[in-house]
C-alpha cells in the first residue's frame, strides 16, 4: 500500500495556523467604544479612497471611460489622496495612540468627550472635503493642501483637541519617565499644528516662488513629520509588547527621535530641485536627506534588532509580519527617497511615475503596514473577538503582492519616462512607453483594494459586541 503524500494529504493546514491574541486587556468600555470608532471610520475612507483610486487608475487604462467633471482625473486624484491621509491613516494612527498614551503614562485618557469632539470634527472635514474638491472647490495646485482652509480647519482643530488630551493624559502619569513611544507621538501632533499653520495662513505666499517654498515644505513635513514619527512611536511601542521583550535599544530610539527632528525639518525643497527656488535652498535639502540616513538607519536596525531570534514568533502572529514589513518598506523608501534628492538621479526621476511609486511605497508599504499590525494586534485583546485568520491572510498578501505589483513597474516605467524626457523625445512617446506599465498599475491598485474590503471585513468581525461586554464585566468582578 502506497505511503500518503503529505503535500496533498487533507491533515495538512493550508496556512501556519497563528496563534491567538491572548487574553483580553483590562480597558474601560469607554477606551474600547472610542478607540473602535476612530478604527471604523479609518476602514470606511480607506475603501472609499482606494475605490477613488482604483477609478483613477482605470483612466490611465482607459482615458475615455467617462466625460462627467465631478469625476474627472484633475477632481479625483486629490479626493484619493487627501482621504486617504486624513481620513484613513490619520484616524487609524490616533485610535492606535489613544490606548498607547493611556497605557504607557498608566492612568486613564484625559478626556473621552475630547475625543469623540476631535473623531466628529476630523470627519466633518474629510466628507465635506471630498465634496468641495469633486466640485472644484480647492486650494489650487498645492498637494495634499487642495482642501479650503474653512474646511480643513476642521481638522485642524480636531487634531489640536487630540494634542492636549494626549498631553495632559501624559502630563498626569502615574509613571516618572515619558516612554519613547509618547516623544514620537506627541511631537508629531504639535510639529502638525505649527506645520498646518504654516500651510494654510495667508499673507506671505503671495507669489510663485514663495508658495513653491511652504509647498515643498508642507508636501514632505505632512509625511516626516506627522505619519513617520506617530508609526514609529507606535511602533516601538507594539512591537516589544507582541514579541514579549524590551525594545533592543532605548539609546538607539533616542537618537532617532532627536536626528529625526533636525534632518527632517529642512529637506522638503528637494521636490523643487533645479526650480527656481534659490540655488542654496536646494543644496541644503539634499545635505539633510543625506543627514536621514543616521535616523533610518538608527531606527530600523532598532527594530530588527528587537525582532532577531523571534522568527518563530512572528510567523505564528498575525499582526508581526505586517510590522515586519512596514519595518522593511520604512528603511528601502527613506534610503530611495536620500538618493532621489540628488540632482543626478533628481533630472531623471522628478516629475515621473517613478515619484508615484515611491509615495505609495511610503505610505502604504511603510505607513499603512504598521498601522495594520497595530490594529490586529490591540482589537482583538480589546474586544475579545478575533478576526478570521485566513482573511486576516488574504488582506497582508494581497496588500502585499499589490503593491509591489503596483510599484515596480512604475519605478522601471518612471525610470524610462524620464530618460525619454532626456532625450527630447515628444512628450507623446513618453505616453506610450507607459502604457504597459500603468497596466501593471491598474492590476496592482485591484489587489490592493480587494485586500481593504478584507480588512473592512476583519474590522467588523473585531467589534465589540454584547457578549464581548458581559465578558468583560464578569471579569472585572471577578478580578
Amino acid at each position: 500500500m502506497n505511503k500518503p503524500s503529505a503535500v496533498l494529504s487533507v491533515e495538512r493546514p493550508l496556512t501556519v495556523e497563528k496563534a491567538k491574541a491572548g487574553e483580553r486587556i483590562d480597558t474601560s468600555l469607554q477606551s474600547i467604544r472610542l478607540i473602535f470608532s476612530y478604527v471604523a471610520f479609518s476602514a470606511f475612507w480607506l475603501v472609499f479612497g482606494t475605490l477613488v483610486g482604483e477609478y483613477v487608475g482605470f483612466k490611465f487604462v482607459w482615458p475615455e471611460i467617462d466625460t462627467i467633471s465631478w469625476l474627472s482625473f484633475g477632481r479625483l486624484r486629490p479626493v484619493h489622496t487627501n482621504v486617504l491621509f486624513w481620513g484613513f491613516l490619520s484616524q487609524a494612527m490616533i485610535a492606535l495612540a489613544l490606548y498607547v498614551v493611556p497605557r504607557t503614562s498608566q492612568r486613564e485618557l484625559y478626556s473621552y468627550r475630547l475625543g469623540w469632539t476631535s473623531l466628529g470634527l476630523m470627519n466633518i472635514a474629510v466628507f465635506f472635503g471630498v465634496i468641495s474638491l469633486m466640485a472644484g472647490i480647492n486650494n489650487g495646485a498645492q498637494e495634499y493642501r487642495e482642501i479650503i482652509w474653512p474646511i480643513f480647519a476642521f481638522f485642524a482643530f480636531g487634531l489640536i483637541l487630540v494634542a492636549y488630551n494626549l498631553y495632559k493624559t501624559i502630563a498626569d502619569r502615574n509613571v516618572k519617565e515619558i516612554y519613547i513611544s509618547n516623544w514620537y507621538i506627541l511631537a508629531a501632533c504639535l510639529w502638525t499644528i505649527i506645520l498646518v499653520s504654516i500651510a494654510y495662513l495667508p499673507g506671505y505666499q503671495e507669489d510663485g516662488i514663495s508658495q513653491t517654498v511652504i509647498q515643498g515644505y508642507y508636501m514632505h513635513q505632512g509625511v516626516g513629520q506627522w505619519f513617520t514619527p506617530m508609526v514609529l512611536g507606535l511602533t516601538y511601542y507594539f512591537l516589544p509588547k507582541l514579541l514579549n521583550r524590551p525594545i533592543y535599544s532605548y539609546s538607539l530610539g533616542v537618537l532617532a527621535f532627536w536626528t529625526q527632528m533636525v534632518f527632517y525639518t529642512m529637506i522638503g525643497s528637494h521636490h523643487f530641485v533645479f526650480s527656481p527656488i534659490p540655488w542654496w535652498i536646494q543644496t541644503v535639502a539634499i545635505v539633510f536627506s543625506v543627514g536621514m540616513i543616521v535616523p533610518v538607519t538608527a531606527g530600523t536596525g532598532n527594530f530588527l534588532l528587537t525582532m532577531r531570534g523571534k522568527w518563530r514568533s512572528i510567523a505564528r502572529s498575525y499582526s508581526l509580519p505586517f510590522i515586519l514589513v512596514g519595518v522593511i518598506f520604512y528603511a528601502i523608501v527613506s534610503y530611495q527617497g536620500t538618493l532621489e534628492a540628488f540632482r543626478s538621479l533628481n533630472k531623471v526621476w522628478h516629475f515621473t511615475n517613478f515619484t508615484v511609486a515611491h509615495s505609495h511605497m511610503s505610505m502604504y508599504g511603510f505607513v499603512a503596514f504598521l498601522i495594520w499590525g497595530g490594529i490586529y494586534g490591540l482589537i482583538p485583546r480589546m474586544t475579545g473577538n478575533e478576526p478570521p485568520q485566513f482573511a486576516v491572510g488574504a488582506h497582508f498578501w494581497l496588500a502585499l503582492i499589490g503593491v509591489l505589483v503596483y510599484s515596480i513597474p512604475l519605478m522601471i516605467g518612471g525610470t524610462l519616462q524620464g530618460l525619454s524626457w532626456i532625450a527630447s523625445e515628444s512628450f507623446m512617446e513618453s505616453v506610450t512607453l507607459m502604457t504597459p506599465y500603468w497596466v501593471w498599475r491598474a492590476v496592482g491598485g485591484t489587489m490592493m483594494f480587494i485586500s481593504h474590503l478584507i480588512f473592512a471585513y476583519n474590522v467588523w468581525k473585531m467589534r465589540p459586541t454584547a457578549q464581548g461586554e458581559i465578558a468583560e464585566t464578569t471579569e472585572s468582578k471577578t478580578a
